[in-house]
């Protein structure tokens, strides 16, 4: 057709452009995706299909908040059931000891960890995961087993040593394990290095004290 010809007109006015539908995804796109049979159900079928409707919203809604916790959130997650441990021990040897000057030091260890629960908790909140406050299974056993034993030998001051320093062990290779996968960085690291010290330092104090016991 040359330039000059005139195109035929329509025989039938283009129809304006439908509005944008809104995604699928929202409250609004679920309700248009609803079947024109459900639509003209009756009153108690609507009633059902929008209460299920409600709950399905509401799912999803709970999905979404639980998100995965960061690696920053799970390192401090794992290595707190070993801080907690420590406390559980610490509380353990307070009540058994009949040395008042250790029972001193284990109640000032017992405030320290207490302490490093403490501060790990408030960086793993910021961190969306939630206060931590179990123990290991290990560490559970671990003290059931001492009960058993200190039933049928007692408890030397000698042996609750023992048990602190094994405990001290535990919470020193933790301490090694959450530093060493790279997680922590910033002052969530700091922290976790001077507990570290801390903890390396009571380790050496409890070995000193175990050798002086006869």
């Amino acid at each position: 057709m040359s330039k000059s010809q005139t195109p035929a007109a329509p025989t039938q006015a283009p129809t304006a452009p439908s509005p944008a539908q809104p995604s699928g995804n929202t409250l609004g796109g679920l309700l248009r995706q609803v079947p024109a049979t459900v639509k003209k159900s009756s009153t108690t079928q609507k009633v059902m299909g929008g209460a299920l409707l409600a709950i399905g919203v509401a799912l999803l809604a709970t999905r979404s908040k639980k998100a995965k916790p960061s690696p920053e959130a799970a390192t401090l997650d794992e290595l707190l059931y070993f801080v907690n441990d420590r406390i559980a021990g610490y509380e353990r040897a307070v009540a058994e000891s009949q040395d008042a000057e250790l029972r001193g030091y284990y109640k000032q260890l017992v405030s320290q960890s207490q302490q490093f629960s403490t501060d790990l908790n408030t960086y793993l909140t910021q961190e969306g995961g939630e206060r931590e406050t179990s123990t290991t299974l290990k560490g559970k056993l671990y003290r059931a087993w001492m009960d058993a034993q200190a039933a049928v030998t007692g408890r030397s001051e000698k042996t609750i040593l023992g048990a602190n320093i094994f405990g001290e062990e535990w919470a020193l290779k933790a301490y090694q394990e959450a530093l060493a996968d790279q997680t922590l960085t910033g002052s969530m690291r700091q922290a976790v290095e001077r507990q570290y010290a801390l903890s390396q330092k009571t380790y050496d104090r409890l070995t000193k004290l175990q050798e002086k016991q006869a």
